[in-house]
């Protein structure tokens, strides 16, 4: 089950963390996350899932950056969440995605006990002006069934936007 935005509401500070919280933001089912004004792409144009690859992370303008078709681009939220009790979901705003912005690849599903800032894994259909503090993606939250076991792997409680760390799975790493 999904939950509303008024139970997302009253659960905020106690079974879910979104920091910073403004009430603007909730939605019938969701609440909206905010654009950072950090954005990264990979330095190098071959990726390797088997090592480290270098991250490039600047600074998006307040009068904006322009999205390349074709091309990667790792972006994060402003909003910090953490839940113990609820699965998080994100998924793009339908505003940006008529617009041919899409915020993940695959990475919209979050695990149970995940605490930090969202990755955007962003691309765009077609060139298109991006600003920070635009609100680009929503959370919602599912409820759980039976035993569960809290997400304390290699993306736990990360502080800000990170590159791919796939490589840790070769190298026996979570």
């Amino acid at each position: 089950m999904i939950l509303s935005g008024r139970q997302i509401k009253e659960v905020q500070n106690d079974k879910i963390i979104i920091a910073p919280f403004h009430e603007e933001q909730v939605n019938p089912n969701s609440y909206n996350l905010r654009l950072h004004n950090q954005i990264g792409v990979y330095e190098d144009p071959i990726l390797d899932m088997k090592r480290k690859n270098a991250l490039k992370i600047f600074t998006i303008p307040t009068s904006g950056f322009l999205l390349e078709p074709h091309r990667l681009y790792l972006a994060r939220t402003i909003e910090y969440t953490a839940t113990d009790y609820y699965v998080p979901m994100l998924e793009g705003r339908s505003s940006l995605g008529r617009l041919g912005l899409n915020v993940h690849v695959t990475a919209g599903f979050g695990d149970i006990g995940f605490s930090g800032y969202w990755t955007l894994e962003m691309h765009a259909i077609a060139p298109i002006w991006i600003y920070p503090g635009v609100d680009i993606c929503q959370i919602y939250y599912h409820t759980i069934e039976g035993d569960y076991d809290l997400y304390q792997e290699k993306y736990a409680g990360n502080n800000g936007l990170e590159a791919s760390k796939m490589y840790l799975d070769f190298q026996g790493g979570n």
